[in-house]
């Protein structure tokens, strides 16, 4: 079995993250482009990939012809096989910046959901806060009572400051 492509992958983060197959993840985007730009970021860098997916492999399958066994380049193949060299190499840069790209994309996404869960969850901790069944502090025993909170400013009570 072949290894997984850059396209592969990047289809693999997005289906992961959107916890949906790819093809129904393009219809959303087309059908509804509004909805989710983030979504639509990441099949813009899944489209590009494709792109760079297919140089990477057009460049490795013209060095595998320029270097198969038993031929032995000509003067003039030793430039289209440095030429070839290089642009693989610029192809394969391009996959993994998109990648990365994807990633952050995804990343983003994660920070918004749970953005969007923070008021909920800052309102549960008060909650559970006000119910007085919090967790004991660090480093206190559960069966200690945890110590009263101050009310007022500091220094309340202790008479004026001379």
């Amino acid at each position: 079995m072949p290894a997984a492509t850059a396209l592969d992958q990047a289809t693999a983060m997005i289906e992961k993250a959107w916890d949906r197959p790819i093809d129904a993840l393009e219809f959303l985007a087309v059908r509804s482009p509004g909805d989710d730009p983030l979504l639509r970021a990441a099949l813009h860098l899944r489209s590009a990939l494709v792109i760079t997916d297919n140089a990477v492999a057009v460049h490795q399958d013209r060095l595998h012809a320029l270097t198969r066994p038993g031929h032995v380049p000509a003067f003039y193949d030793l430039e289209r096989l440095t030429s070839s060299a290089a642009d693989l190499r610029v192809a394969q840069a391009e996959c993994r910046a998109f990648r990365q790209a994807l990633g952050h994309v995804i990343e983003a996404r994660g920070a918004a959901a749970t953005a969007d869960r923070a008021p909920a969850v800052r309102l549960a901790q008060a909650a559970v806060a006000r119910s007085g069944h919090s967790p004991p502090a660090l480093g206190q025993l559960p069966d200690q009572p945890a110590p009263s909170a101050a009310v007022g400013p500091p220094g309340a009570g202790r008479g004026p400051h001379r």
